[in-house]
């Protein structure tokens, strides 16, 4: 429980539920693990960001996996998806899926992976 000198907003469980205003789900469809999202813009460029926004703005200054802002920014994967999709639909960011694979890796490969793994 807080004490009486802690904001509300300092709770671990209510603060990311307050930084997505109740949003747990992104409306950018594509969003994964893998998805790489890159900056097109700083945050010093972009005025009134959120705290939240603007650091995940700012670690996508490079191609980053959604999976690595998450870590770096220290917030739960699903708020992390609701601030990068709210950052690309205000054209802050861009993002590229990992291309879908239509086929699954041959015998021979995972047989080399296996082998591989069993010599460490």
């Amino acid at each position: 429980m807080s004490t009486p000198t802690e904001a509300w907003f300092d709770d671990p469980l209510v603060r990311p539920y307050a930084v997505t205003g109740g949003r747990t789900r992104s409306s950018q469809r594509g969003l994964d693990l893998i998805t790489l999202v890159v900056a097109m813009r700083t945050p010093a460029e972009v005025a009134d960001l959120q705290p939240e926004y603007a650091m995940a703005l700012q670690v996508c200054q490079q191609p980053i996996s959604v999976a690595e802002v998450s870590a770096k920014i220290d917030l739960p994967l699903q708020v992390v998806k609701v601030v990068l999709s709210d950052l690309i639909a205000q054209g802050h960011l861009i993002f590229r899926s990992a291309a879908p694979t239509n086929e699954a890796p041959s015998q021979y490969i995972l047989q080399a992976v296996l082998d591989g793994i069993r010599r460490l």
